[in-house]
């Protein structure tokens, strides 16, 4: 066993030259882009255990991923990597959704918003616009809850508040 606690022939075992490279980046963060079945989540994962046995600290580290099933195997997968002294308890491994909530949560005060809040799913979405067309004395005919929901999702991503919305609708 080496310094850092970690079997590094096992580390680096079945990996491509740039997928070592990643494993062994620690300076800055990194992004990892590639196809399903590529090896993203053992290089996430290796990299991780391998970041832990630089001495760096499991709550300098943040671990993001888009499925509740991914980001509990990047945590299954990196406590079986460690041994039990460098065990990362305060590592971040979530979805973006929901570190982003944790976050929203966190800091709703400073963000003007209700700790509270609910994250609608698609069918409460569309609930909710169906009776806000309703609501407004709309036809659904006219205002279909699909594009009602489009425009609102445009209007988001050009960053635009209800006021602004209203002036340009």
């Amino acid at each position: 066993m080496d310094p850092m606690h970690l079997d590094a022939a096992t580390l680096f075992e079945g990996l491509t030259e740039p997928q070592t490279e990643a494993v062994r980046h620690v300076d800055g963060p990194l992004l990892v882009l590639a196809g399903p079945g590529s090896g993203k989540t053992t290089v996430v994962t290796r990299r991780i255990a391998w970041m832990l046995g630089q001495g760096i600290a499991p709550w300098q580290i943040l671990a993001l991923t888009f499925t509740n099933k991914a980001a509990a195997e990047m945590r299954h997968r990196v406590e079986t990597l460690v041994s039990a002294d460098l065990a990362p308890r305060g590592l971040t491994v979530a979805t973006f959704h929901g570190f982003c909530a944790r976050l929203l949560r966190r800091y709703a005060e400073e963000a003007g918003i209700d700790p509270r809040f609910t994250i609608l799913d698609t069918s409460d979405q569309r609930s909710m616009t169906k009776r806000a067309i309703a609501d407004a004395g709309l036809n659904e005919r006219n205002f279909s809850p699909a594009a009602v929901a489009g425009w609102i999702s445009n209007a988001k991503n050009r960053l635009q508040d209800a006021a602004t919305f209203a002036e340009t609708a």
